[in-house]
């Protein structure tokens, strides 16, 4: 890592500090990554795919697509992980038993509904005054 000597003590702080980011990431989309694999492997194994199994891989698809975003914009839309708590509470809904109280459906049903929400109003753009169309 070569530092240049005109930078100034905060500079190279938040270039330390971007890389260690940078470098956690990496290791976050890797895991992932093996993740997915090991999950591949036990379906193969199985010989049976359910939709908890594919539910899963979704959840996986969007942290990778989480981190992609981050690599090329610096930024990670907020609505991102919102997307992966829905997909990961419907995960929740569907694997639910039996035995769970009918209490329990409502209440993740409703999380559900919270953070659809909150997708809704943190990307709602109003148009412009007088703007009819």
């Amino acid at each position: 890592m070569d530092v240049p000597t005109d930078q100034s003590p905060k500079q190279i702080v938040s270039r330390l500090i971007q890389y260690a980011e940078n470098a956690f990431l990496l290791v976050i989309a890797l895991f992932t990554v093996v993740a997915m694999l090991q999950e591949i492997m036990i379906m193969i194994e199985a010989r049976s795919v359910e939709l908890k199994d594919l539910l899963l891989m979704f959840i996986y698809v969007e942290v990778l697509g989480m981190v992609g975003v981050y690599y090329d914009s610096k930024k990670i839309p907020i609505t991102l992980p919102l997307f992966i708590a829905i997909t990961a509470l419907a995960r929740l809904v569907i694997l639910q038993g039996k035995d769970q109280p009918p209490v329990n459906l409502l209440y993740e049903s409703g999380a559900v509904l919270l953070l659809a929400i909150a997708c809704v109003v943190i990307t709602y753009k109003p148009g412009k005054k007088g703007d009819d169309t």
